[in-house]
C-alpha cells in the first residue's frame, strides 16, 4: 500500500490527531512519529521505521554526518499505537518542532505520511508547484 493524498484533520486540545480512515488498517499495528525535513513530522508504519532505522544504523559511525543523522532520527522519535478511534498522540516536543497547533495537513508520501502545519504546507506546496515542471529537466545521477 502506498500512502497518497492530502488530508486536513485538526489536532485536538490534547495534541491527538485522527489518522485518515483509509490508512488506519495499515497503521493499526503501530507507528513511529519522527522529525522530518522542512519542519514537518513523519509517521512511519512500525515495520517501515524498523527498516529505515536499520539503514541508518548500517552507516559508518566514524562519519560526523552519520552521527548527526542518527541522533536526530532517534532522539525525535516516539512510538505508539493508534487508539480505537484512529488517533495518535503527538508529543509536545514534536508539535513544537513542526509548529503544529490546530490546523494540520497530513500528506501521503509513498511509504510514510507527513504531518505539516497547514499554512506551512500550503506555502511549501505553492512554491514547489511552480518548480514542478522543471524537476524533469534536472540531469539524473
Amino acid at each position: 500500500m502506498f500512502f497518497m493524498g492530502t488530508f486536513t484533520p485538526r489536532l485536538d486540545e490534547k495534541g491527538r490527531l485522527f489518522l485518515p480512515a483509509k490508512f488506519r488498517d495499515r497503521l493499526a499495528e503501530g507507528v513511529v512519529v519522527t522529525r522530518g525535513q522542512e519542519k514537518c513530522l513523519v509517521v512511519w508504519p512500525q515495520d517501515v521505521f524498523e527498516a529505515e532505522a536499520a539503514r541508518v544504523m548500517a552507516q559508518p559511525r566514524e562519519r560526523r554526518g552519520t552521527r548527526d543523522v542518527t541522533r536526530s532520527f532517534f532522539s525525535g522519535a516516539d512510538s505508539g499505537t493508534p487508539d480505537k478511534q484512529g488517533r495518535i498522540a503527538i508529543p509536545p516536543l514534536l508539535r513544537a518542532y513542526a509548529g503544529l497547533e490546530k490546523d494540520v495537513a497530513v500528506i501521503g508520501v509513498g511509504d510514510r505520511l507527513e504531518i505539516w502545519d497547514q499554512a506551512r504546507w500550503l506555502e511549501y506546496d505553492a512554491e514547489t508547484a511552480e518548480k514542478f515542471s522543471d524537476l524533469d529537466e534536472e540531469p539524473q545521477a
